[in-house]
């Protein structure tokens, strides 16, 4: 016997899951009205007429955009160091996250096979490394450029170094949160076999989780990039010093310039990445 639509929609059981989702909700609402508060958002003020002819007239500077041939060959200048920067600093990163990830990676420790459990002194050591990359994440890259700057003195080795010791700690993390995550057989196989950390790593994990590091290390280089300019403010080299310099003298033509070429960097990047991803897919 069938029953009626009507019938049919009545026994239709309520989602489990309803009173969560609400109670989430409503904690984030709580949580959002003391914050808009505490930061004094107040978004009327981007209508107010001062903001909007500070706007105008800042704006009014930025056409046509800057395209002496000495000024553009100072961007190029400077867009190749800001690039060099993020290369240079991603290269460090790796060299910091790799060893890491290997020492910090559970599923390469040979310690945890007879029982699944590692040793103290490997446990130990995992740990160590682990708060080791947890203390170089934490501390934002400017904060790092703006210590080397005081350390070496203004130029591009105070953002090298703050990209790499950074993003050092970011990759570390992702690293082996990837490699933990990945299919373990072939790597718990070759370590059963006699094989070693570094042995079950490149014949067990990378080639299975490649694609996914290599992607994600691409993605970095991008965001290190974007930092690269954002460092360049505090003394660090790169497009970021000749942009701020330009702002000082309210030269709007030259930022724009700055700023197109920085989006054409950003979608280099981005092209790099996707032609990765097909490529090792």
């Amino acid at each position: 016997m069938y029953l009626s639509n009507a019938a049919a929609l009545s026994v239709v059981p309520r989602d489990p899951a309803w009173r969560g989702r609400v109670t989430a909700f409503v904690v984030f609402c709580a949580l959002l009205g003391p914050s808009l508060i505490l930061t004094e958002f107040d978004p009327a003020q981007l209508w107010s007429e001062s903001s909007l002819q500070a706007t105008r007239q800042f704006l009014a500077t930025f056409l046509p955009p800057a395209h002496a041939p000495e000024f553009l060959k100072l961007v190029a200048v400077a867009t190749w160091k800001t690039v060099a920067i993020a290369t240079v600093g991603m290269a460090i990163a790796i060299a910091i996250a790799f060893p890491a990830a290997l020492i910090a990676t559970r599923i390469l420790s040979v310690s945890r096979l007879p029982t699944g459990r590692m040793a103290p002194l490997s446990a130990a050591l995992r740990a160590g490394v682990r708060w080791l990359l947890i203390f170089l994440r934490s501390v934002p890259e400017i904060v790092w450029a703006m210590l080397f700057v005081r350390a070496v003195g203004l130029g591009d080795t105070a953002g090298v170094m703050a990209i790499g010791i950074t993003y050092g700690g970011m990759l570390g993390k992702v690293y082996i949160e990837i490699l933990e995550s990945s299919e373990t057989r072939a790597t718990t196989a070759l370590l059963e076999n006699g094989a070693g950390r570094l042995q079950a790593f490149c014949y067990g994990a990378w080639p299975v989780c490649l694609p996914e590091l290599t992607s994600y290390t691409v993605y970095r280089w991008e965001c290190a990039i974007r930092a690269s300019v954002v460092m360049g403010f505090v003394g660090a080299g790169g497009l970021g010093q000749q942009m701020e310099l330009s702002m000082k003298m309210l030269a709007g033509g030259e930022v724009l310039t700055m700023l197109l070429v920085f989006v054409a960097l950003v979608w280099i990047a981005d092209l790099a990445s996707a032609f990765l991803r097909k490529a090792l897919s």
